[in-house]
């Protein structure tokens, strides 16, 4: 193939991949020149006669496979928000090839040969600290990836890489046609009593396309507790749509099956490269350090979380009771029901009261985009004249607050059958210095699409995705780093969290909220005294909240810490796990169950989940800084972007941030948001 899209660089603006001319037929040909373009550059490298010097050496790596980076970046976001059997083929033909590739330079002994060389000397070789970050990092990763095993070891390690690639392509797959297939189909308008009137059509919209006219259908969100619940007046219609939920990668279905082999072959990997288990292997290069650091954090606090539960727990059930006497326990499909319920009657607020005010155009200029103008002094101008990689992707140009270029955002918001669940950010080009590139990011959300010519009307829960997943875009397009690997979010696993969630403050910020929350056919600001109830409400459910994280960090961590194949079945070790962590509460099932707990089997995140709540430490204090006073938030704004968003990975996290905050970060801000400081 010689006419191909992805064989020299877009002259879009930025880069921009041309999804106009993209076609499925240009990717395997893509990924395969790209591979043997990188392969040949690091032979030419590794040939020369020269002295390695960090010109020659790492910055030569740096600038290998540019056209391997350009197809990948935008193959494998199609693949998480676009998919088709077309797709899913080449994923699953092409994730061995490419471990197989990264393996091929990881293990290369001369390539590794002159990074030593360069690492043993390196405080002789003048670098600036960029250079030299560089060099110690790409040294610890080469290291990390097996170049000093033996030949038999790299042998069995790269058959290891090859079929964890594999597998997790599979689960990922998997994952999205058991979500599809666990839709709830019902039959009559009268099982939705509950529901929106806007609602109710989507459902019906819905069912349409799945061959179900005259019919309705509730799809999934990759999350144990289905939002909707909390809606659905009918108890056994929760039920039923409960059962959907968590049985999803069991019984007949493969990826529970495959969770048990994948984390049997992380287990076995771990070994070879000398840590008693994947945990070890993975924390070590986290900002964490250990995984006695990790059982002390959740450790602390699980009994708090689990004691404020039960509060909650014995509040719902004599709530549901006083209802219906005979109603027997509360289980899983009746907590977010009686909670919306209580948190109603306790607070006189009704979180189905707030949507009218949160149209998705309203929330995003008026809100997300609007508070980065106000912290950050950025602006976003559509452009139309750009094309997305689907219809409904919309393209911003970003400004900075000189009118300098800084990137292009794509927002693509809307749930679709061929999108995994979930939201996250991707990037299609990375900032650098070394290749003069601005960052092109994505957000990719499933809010659920309206009929149509109706409005977006979001949940709350919805607005905290929007500015959490815009948090993880600003951290891409603020990046200002030399070179590519220390780009925007190329950052540890348990750090790149942190600026998102500090991003989420902005939300309900009085500076903030009303400018966007107006209602949408008014077009009056939300009343004063619904913010003040919401505020007065946002606590209440913490303790469901953090036990039914914890559940899924725990879980993670329990898969992970194994140093053998696990003999029980999955959902025995399941049960097991989380008796074992003191958080088997029956009503409240983990965020994510290991049938389709995607994060940690097809995603990045394995023995990582507990990320996001070491983030939140230092998002909570972050927090507090911002609202200590001391300067006016957009001074505030400019220290945040030039201490921290600003610098990627070029820069020890942690370091940087105690340069930032003046001292290392303090958990009493997080327990005091999540309700777990004991009382006064």
């Amino acid at each position: 193939m010689t006419s191909n899209p992805f064989f020299e660089p877009s002259t879009l603006p930025y880069q921009l991949p041309p999804f106009a001319d993209i076609r499925e037929e240009h990717y395997l040909p893509a990924f395969q020149r790209g591979m043997s373009e990188q392969l040949a550059e690091i032979d030419a490298l590794t040939a020369s006669s020269e002295p390695p010097t960090f010109a020659n050496t790492l910055g030569a790596l740096e600038r290998s496979g540019t056209m391997l980076t350009r197809v990948t970046n935008v193959f494998f976001n199609i693949a998480g928000s676009d998919s088709t059997p077309g797709t899913d083929a080449i994923e699953a033909q092409i994730s061995p090839r490419l471990a197989a590739h990264r393996d091929a330079i990881l293990l290369n002994p001369a390539l590794f040969a002159r990074l030593e060389a360069l690492h043993d000397q390196r405080h002789e070789l003048g670098l600036n600290a960029e250079e030299l970050r560089l060099l110690e990092e790409q040294h610890t990763r080469f290291v990390r990836a097996g170049a000093r095993l033996d030949a038999a070891g790299q042998a069995r390690l790269r058959e290891l890489n090859a079929e964890l690639a594999a597998a997790g392509t599979e689960f990922g797959q998997h994952n999205l046609a058991a979500m599809n297939a666990a839709t709830l189909l019902l039959d009559r308008e009268a099982d939705l009593a509950g529901l929106a009137t806007a609602d109710i059509a989507a459902a019906a919209a819905n069912a349409e396309p799945l061959g179900h006219p005259g019919k309705w259908a509730l799809s999934l969100q990759n999350v144990s507790n289905q939002p909707i619940l909390a809606e659905l007046a009918d108890r056994d219609v929760r039920r039923r749509m409960m059962a959907a939920s968590l049985g999803r990668g069991f019984g007949a279905q493969p990826n529970a099956a495959l969770a048990v082999r994948i984390t049997s072959l992380r287990a076995e990997r771990a070994k070879l490269l000398g840590y008693p288990d994947h945990a070890a292997y993975t924390v070590e290069d986290q900002t964490a350090k250990t995984t006695t650091a990790v059982e002390e954090m959740l450790g602390r606090l699980v009994p708090p979380a689990v004691a404020n539960a039960e509060r909650e727990q014995a509040q719902l059930t004599a709530a549901m009771h006083a209802a219906d006497p005979a109603a027997g326990d509360l289980r899983s499909w009746d907590w977010q029901y009686w909670s919306d319920k209580v948190r109603s009657q306790q607070f006189a607020f009704d979180a189905d009261a707030l949507r009218p005010y949160l149209e998705l155009e309203r929330v995003l200029r008026d809100g997300v985009f609007y508070a980065a103008e106000q912290v950050y002094g950025i602006t976003l101008r559509e452009r139309t004249d750009l094309v997305g990689y689907h219809p409904e992707v919309r393209v911003f140009e970003v400004f900075d607050a000189d009118g300098g270029e800084l990137g292009l955002f794509l927002g693509d918001f809307f749930k679709r059958p061929s999108k995994r669940g979930g939201a996250w950010m991707n990037e299609l080009v990375s900032q650098s210095g070394l290749f003069g590139a601005k960052a092109v990011v994505v957000n990719n959300l499933n809010i659920a699409k309206p009929s149509p010519g109706q409005p977006a009307l979001l949940t709350w829960d919805n607005v905290r995705t929007l500015f959490h997943e815009f948090g993880h875009a600003l951290h891409g397009l603020f990046s200002n780093v030399q070179y590519p690997s220390f780009s925007g979010t190329e950052v540890p696993r348990d750090f790149v969290e942190f600026p998102s969630q500090v991003n989420e403050m902005w939300m309900a910020r009085p500076e903030i909220l009303p400018h966007y929350a107006k209602h949408v056919q008014t077009g009056e600001p939300i009343p004063v005294e619904l913010i003040e109830r919401m505020a007065a409400a946002e606590q209440f459910g913490e303790g469901f909240r953090t036990v039914e994280y914890l559940g899924a960090a725990l879980l993670d961590w329990a898969w992970h810490r194994i140093s053998a194949a696990v003999e029980a079945g999955p959902e025995v070790f399941e049960e097991e796990a989380l008796r074992k962590a003191g958080v088997a509460v029956a009503a409240i099932p983990p965020r994510y169950r290991t049938g389709y707990f995607a994060h940690i089997f097809s995603g990045g995140y394995s023995a990582g989940y507990y990320s996001y709540i070491w983030s939140e430490v230092l998002d909570a204090d972050t927090v507090d800084w911002f609202e200590d006073g001391a300067a006016s938030i957009r001074e505030k704004g400019e220290t945040f972007r030039r201490a921290l968003l600003s610098r990627g990975g070029s820069v020890d996290p942690m370091a940087a941030f105690e340069s930032f905050r003046g001292r290392g970060p303090d958990i009493r801000p997080l327990l005091k948001r999540r309700g777990l400081l004991p009382a006064d």
